[in-house]
């Protein structure tokens, strides 16, 4: 953090004097800059400027509050957040009213972040193991020792081609940038784990769309929406941005900055949900249609025929998609996903007739091994009936604010984690150096991943938690929290204009802590030469303000002024820099000519129908996600929104299949694979499909933290090592398991209520009637 003084805007409607703000500036983050509220079109008019004193006595005590604008980590949306300041403490976080992600509204994964400043599993400063590996032994060890030592081990590896290995997650914005500089300066294999990243979704969009970063789906201005397995009201891709939008969707329209209701006369949004496992985007649907895993893309298709052979789609999108649907007619693909053939008919005239119309797909539905294929048939339904480029359809985000500045990339393939797998192994790889991710955690059991890095000569984390991977280090650096540290974002998807959030330190560092990238490149000035060019900033700070100036020269968005100085603050007042006039250019023309030739269907894993006879749905959990946030109470305490269970890892079972098993809710069961085992209870859900377990990710830590560790199952221990064939992203939902009983019984933690049952006998479409 720098040490000079910066310039301070505040406005003087609470009576702001210099004397208070001097004081609860003493005790925040030097030179933390303060919110200054809602103001779409720059600072309000009137407001106060101060220069803030370095150093404060530090007992001066006051009760006099601030608000600082950051950004939120707590998840990839990119979210932008304010955060309640006094004397020196993070007492509440919440979303930033100017921010156009999410307009001032933020989820509970992101007011959870106070809990991650004061958790009490911090690690508190630099450590290095004295016991066997794995075992948790460690001693302190002085950031100055630290860096040496890792700075002399890179120092002799560097000279041998493969023998540094850097897995972070997908990083974006500038954290992308250092990280990728460095890891190509010192010769390092980088692999991204980025579980539900959604990788075949992102690569349809490039195939069918030709765009390079995400779509905003414009589901508030969308008559009829039609998603397939996109969990939108749930912890997919971009939860805040979309909830509002559905609420708009729902029940009025938003302009001019605020919420309005709908007019008298327009029509309601019409919302479909196409999935196999009833989420909490399925419980609000009009229409949830439960699919056998894997078919989504044959009804993706059958819709397409129904719409080209009965003349409803436009009439170019029509001639483009060519030939080859007639074979998948609707009483041909009926048998095999489950839903009727008059139903597909009737789902493919509503959507060509109700527009604008809109087809979203991922989550589950992009999880199997033709992810890509089913993506592109569903986002092909777009262009058949007008719903690309245009309100209420798919609009296109724009490019970065900054040129080359990453928008993030997609995670590394299944089969490059397997191969670093056997190469740990073999002890081929020296140096593995961890950042943002626990791979011994998330990937699939049958990689043993574990085992293969406790081969690994030298392991270095760059962590605050003792998580799975972290236990495994040689040498622990411990990391800011988010309220501690400098960063900035491209959210992708982007809410449908330019967006770049700014992170900066709003509270002083409670441990002996540093931030990654100051880590980094201060390794790269100690290993000097090729390493020292590729990281030429002093700090991380200097790198975010240099790409300041660049916005700052274009003279154009949210902010603007002819002194750095002065729209450097303006941009920490305001969380970031945003251009609502800059959208997404209009793209080419939908390339959907392929999208039927190159449909496969999906495989799964090993092993007969009769010996695992279930299809096992994984899906990351409402707050906990794939697991990375399941160290915060706050978020194990709060409930599934469909089951309302809490704290533990639970299965959801067809009433009828629970009845035949003797089984009743609490009841502990063997699940099982080729390739490992959990036991869970069993929730026994009344919209559950007959043939499908869902098991919700998050728990089953073995460290991570007191509130973590040893608290349900870890459900990745059961996944075959299968992939999306064109992406190499995990297939997480195609495997095949069994069920068997136990004998055992436990209460499942769960809020108690009454549930509607809804009747599936067999795996056919159901219809969800709501009273609105």
């Amino acid at each position: 953090m720098a040490d000079e003084p910066e310039l301070i805007q505040l406005t003087t409607e609470n009576g702001l004097t210099r004397r208070r703000f001097l004081a609860a500036a003493g005790t925040t983050a030097v030179g933390a800059v303060a919110f200054t509220g809602c103001m779409p079109w720059g600072p309000p008019d009137r407001e106060y400027q101060a220069q803030s004193r370095v150093n404060v006595s530090e007992d001066t005590l006051t009760a006099f509050e601030n608000w600082y604008a950051t950004g939120c980590r707590q998840c990839d949306a990119g979210c932008g957040v304010i955060v309640r300041v006094v004397e020196g403490r993070s007492k509440k976080i919440e979303g930033n009213p100017d921010h156009p992600v999410n307009r001032g509204k933020l989820c509970a994964r992101g007011q959870a972040g106070v809990q991650e400043q004061y958790h009490p599993d911090r690690i508190q400063g630099p450590l290095k193991r004295s016991g066997n590996r794995g075992s948790g032994a460690y001693q302190p060890i002085s950031w100055d020792a630290a860096l040496k030592e890792l700075a002399d081990t890179l120092q002799a590896a560097r000279g041998q081609a493969g023998q540094i290995a850097l897995f972070t997650s997908s990083l974006r914005a500038h954290q992308h940038t250092v990280a990728d500089s460095f890891a190509r300066a010192i010769g390092a294999q980088r692999l991204i784990l980025d579980p539900l990243g959604e990788a075949p979704l992102r690569e349809a969009v490039r195939r069918v769309y030709g765009q390079d970063v995400l779509p905003d789906f414009d589901i508030q201005n969308a008559r009829y929406v039609l998603s397939f397995g996109a969990d939108f009201l749930g912890p997919w891709l971009s939860q805040v941005h979309y909830s509002m939008a559905y609420g708009i969707f729902r029940s009025g329209n938003y302009a001019a900055g605020r919420f309005q209701p709908r007019r008298t006369g327009s029509p309601r949004g019409y919302l479909v949900q196409v999935d196999p496992h009833f989420s909490m985007t399925a419980a609000n649907a009009d229409e949830w249609v439960p699919i056998q895993p894997g078919g989504e893309g044959l009804l993706a298709l059958s819709m397409a025929q129904v719409i080209t052979s009965e003349r409803l789609g436009d009439a170019s999108a029509v001639s483009a998609i060519g030939s080859g649907l007639d074979a998948y007619r609707p009483e041909t693909v009926a048998p095999k996903i489950g839903v009727t053939a008059a139903r597909i008919q009737q789902l493919a005239r509503d959507f060509a007739s109700r527009r604008p119309a809109l087809a979203i797909g991922g989550g589950v539905a992009a999880a199997h091994t033709n992810g890509t294929e089913t993506m592109a048939a569903v986002l092909a339904l777009n262009a058949l009936v007008g719903s690309v480029g245009r309100s209420g359809g798919v609009q296109f985000n724009p490019a970065s604010p900054i040129d080359g500045l990453s928008a993030g990339v997609s995670g590394s393939k299944l089969s490059d984690w397997q191969g670093m797998a056997e190469r740990l192994g073999r002890g081929q790889v020296q140096v593995v150096l961890v950042h943002d991710t626990n791979p011994v955690y998330s990937l699939p059991g049958a990689l043993r991943f574990r085992e293969a890095l406790a081969s690994a000569p030298y392991v270095v984390s760059f962590s605050s938690f003792m998580d799975e991977t972290t236990v495994m280090a040689d040498l622990i650096l411990p990391l800011h929290t988010q309220l501690e540290d400098w960063g900035d974002d491209v959210p992708n998807p982007g809410p449908g204009v330019q967006v770049l959030t700014l992170q900066q330190p709003i509270v002083q560092p409670m441990y002996d802590t540093r931030s990654v990238w100051d880590v980094l490149i201060s390794v790269g000035q100690m290993l000097g030469g090729s390493v020292q060019q590729a990281l030429p900033w002093p700090t991380f700070r200097d790198l975010l303000r240099q790409d300041a100036r660049t916005l700052q020269q274009q003279g154009r968005g949210s902010v603007r002024d002819a002194d750095f100085e002065r729209f450097w603050t303006k941009m920490l007042q305001q969380g970031g820099w945003w251009d609502e006039s800059r959208t997404g250019a209009a793209g080419q023309t939908p390339s959907i000519s392929n999208v039927v030739s190159g449909y496969k269907l999906a495989t799964f894993s090993p092993g007969s129908d009769q010996e695992y006879p279930l299809n096992l749905v994984v899906f990351p959990h409402n707050t906990l996600g794939a697991g990375e946030t399941a160290h915060l109470p706050w978020l194990q305490a709060a409930p599934d929104p469909v089951t309302s269970a809490t704290w533990q890892t639970w299965v959801e079972l067809n009433p009828a299949m629970a009845k035949s098993m003797s089984l009743r809710e609490g009841d502990i069961v063997r699940v099982e694979s080729p390739n490992g085992s959990v036991e869970v209870p069993v929730y026994i859900h009344p919209a559950a499909p007959p043939t499908v377990l869902a098991m919700p990710m998050g728990q089953g830590h073995t460290g991570f933290g007191r509130w973590a560790q040893q608290r349900g199952a870890n459900p990745m221990v059961l996944l075959a090592p299968l992939a999306d064939e064109a992406t190499g992203a995990v297939a997480y939902a195609a495997t095949r398991v069994r069920l068997s009983v136990t004998g055992r019984h436990m209460p499942l933690p769960k809020f108690e209520g009454n549930v509607e049952a809804v009747q599936i006998p067999e795996l056919e479409v159901a219809k969800v009637t709501r009273t609105v």
